[in-house]
């Protein structure tokens, strides 16, 4: 029997693409201490009385633009991903989502009826770290735990931003993308407000407090998400052959009025529209699921943005998915040491 169990670990997604789910999704996604770092009663008054009121119609509408005939596309493609490295491997494979359904609790218990399951590997979906998505979802499995005073031991993959094999997986995801006429590739990263960044640096000396922070080696850097960002980046340029005129950052899916980290992909977008590019080709490394933020604000808003502002054509360079070698990688990861 199998000692080990792994949990591969997604955001989530609404269960329908209907104002009332998409409600319940948000509420539980933004209540979430790690998401909107506020006191609770003030987190609960932006949520309730600036984000719920509107955001869910809307919300609703983009998922509808994108929704499959089998479900939410983050959902399915991450299932068809859980089943492809289960069919590699002899040890049970589950999928949970943090918010929404499957859930990390309901995932964690059925592990947990095998009494022969020892440890679970946790492998949360993210190749940058974020408090907002990294240490929520660990958070989430450790509460389980506790709560059901489970003895299982927890084993974590960090992460995975710089991992030869993830980049190797990534910039062979993109070769057929890059082999045709572009003139210009977008990374565009999911944002986040720069206050999720500092507030990790303790020192208050480095992190967005330098030029070139993120180039200047630093203990602080385990804990960055831009400078993950960065990295990733830079290591899939060098893979990839890409020359630095080529290319350029930006973050997407702000909410809210804090400052985020920019430059924003809309504006990156239409700047490249008004400087001439005609063709541009946008990756979303953040991301290794295609989901609401891909398919519908980058294929879709993304190339309206860039169209309307003088561009000839938009293409979205498809996530990692169910991809054979992104599912070897996983499969390496689940089988070391056993």
């Amino acid at each position: 029997m199998a000692k080990r169990a792994v949990l591969l670990v997604n955001l989530g997604s609404p269960e329908k693409p209907d104002v009332k789910e998409v409600r319940s999704y948000l509420n539980q996604f933004l209540m979430d201490s790690y998401v909107i770092q506020l006191p609770w009663w003030l987190r609960r008054l932006v949520v309730s009385l600036l984000v719920l009121p509107t955001r869910p119609e809307s919300s609703a509408k983009a998922y509808q633009s994108i929704w499959l005939p089998t479900g939410s596309p983050l959902v399915v493609l991450s299932n068809q991903l859980r089943e492809k490295v289960q069919a590699q491997l002899s040890i049970p494979i589950e999928i949970a989502m943090r918010y929404g359904q499957p859930s990390i609790e309901e995932k964690i218990l059925t592990i947990a009826e095998s009494v022969a399951i020892e440890e679970i590997l946790f492998i949360p979906l993210y190749p940058h770290f974020a408090q907002s998505t990294v240490t929520t979802s660990i958070r989430e499995a450790q509460r389980v735990i506790n709560k059901h005073k489970l003895t299982i031991k927890l084993s974590v993959v960090e992460p995975f931003y710089e991992n030869p094999a993830y980049i190797t997986a990534l910039v062979n995801s993109a070769r057929p993308y890059l082999e045709n006429p572009y003139d210009h590739i977008v990374f565009s990263y999911h944002g986040l407000p720069e206050s999720h960044i500092t507030k990790l640096d303790v020192s208050g000396q480095h992190c967005l407090q330098q030029a070139d922070c993120c180039n200047t080696e630093s203990s602080f850097h385990k804990s960055c998400y831009r400078h993950q960002v960065l990295r990733t980046t830079e290591c899939f340029a060098a893979a990839a052959g890409l020359l630095p005129e080529q290319y350029s950052v930006a973050f997407q899916s702000r909410l809210g009025r804090a400052k985020w980290l920019g430059p924003n992909t809309e504006d990156r977008l239409r700047d490249l529209a008004t400087e001439g590019c005609k063709k541009v080709l946008v990756i979303c490394p953040a991301f290794v699921t295609d989901c609401l933020e891909t398919l519908e604000e980058i294929a879709i808003r993304g190339q309206d943005v860039f169209k309307d502002a003088g561009g000839d054509s938009l293409t979205l360079i498809p996530c990692l998915n169910d991809r054979p070698e992104w599912v070897q990688v996983l499969k390496s990861w689940s089988s070391q040491s056993l």
